[in-house]
């Protein structure tokens, strides 16, 4: 039996003009990560990442702290959907960036609603896949780990959009569950299936035992 380990890019720069990036302290809540696996003598045997800047960056910052020179797989079907595109298919008008916390309330609820009729459906955000195919691209991912690394510890490094997606997929969740876990995931939180040749189950959601210390309370991020 083997271990996959999700992680959850750390802080983006949300509210930017460039949210695909890390924070600094995005940099240091990977970094911390991998420390935190290396005090503890785990290993892993192969890396996948999907293709975005703050996947890479958060890869980079977690074989860092953890001296690790491994290079990941590259797999595209791991990236975000598109929150933008997602909101404008909703709500064509332009939005103002969120600068309060009712702002920031509005636009994750226009973001609940968006993904709630794209799972369905009943709207196509432009640039986008359908809902079917990204659920594709993300179980692809979880194909080629049983395929390939039965036995062995597995790092993914992805997004909340797709670790939701595959913890999903894995327990049979309605799409509001599946929402639900999508927006209530912390930056850089780990996420652990073991899994056969046949499957995977879950085995914890969301954690973040590397920030399990009062020097770390302030490091605790969603966005």
């Amino acid at each position: 039996m083997g271990t996959l380990y999700l992680v959850r890019h750390g802080q983006a720069s949300f509210g930017t003009d460039d949210y695909d990036r890390l924070s600094e302290l995005g940099q240091r809540q990977a970094v911390r990560l991998g420390q935190h696996w290396a005090e503890r003598g785990l290993r892993f045997d192969a890396a996948i990442t999907g293709t975005l800047k703050r996947h890479a960056q958060t890869f980079e910052g977690i074989a860092e702290g953890a001296g690790m020179a491994l290079q990941p797989l590259a797999w595209p079907g791991l990236n975000e959907y598109d929150a933008e595109a997602v909101i404008r298919s909703i709500h064509p008008q332009p939005l103002q960036k969120p600068d309060t916390p009712e702002a920031y309330r509005h636009h994750f609820r226009l973001l609940r609603d968006g993904l709630t009729q794209w799972m369905a459906g009943t709207v196509s955000p432009q640039g986008m896949p359908s809902y079917d195919d990204f659920v594709r691209g993300i179980t692809g991912a979880l194909d080629h780990v049983r395929a390939q690394h039965h036995g062995q510890n597995v790092l993914i490094v992805s997004s909340g959009g797709p670790i939701a997606t595959a913890v999903g997929h894995v327990l049979g969740l309605s799409p509001e569950a599946t929402i639900e876990l999508n927006l209530r995931i912390r930056n850089c939180a780990v996420t652990e299936f073991q899994f056969t040749p046949k499957r995977h189950s879950l085995l914890t959601y969301n954690t973040l035992p590397h920030l399990d210390h009062p020097d770390y309370r302030d490091w605790i991020t969603y966005a």
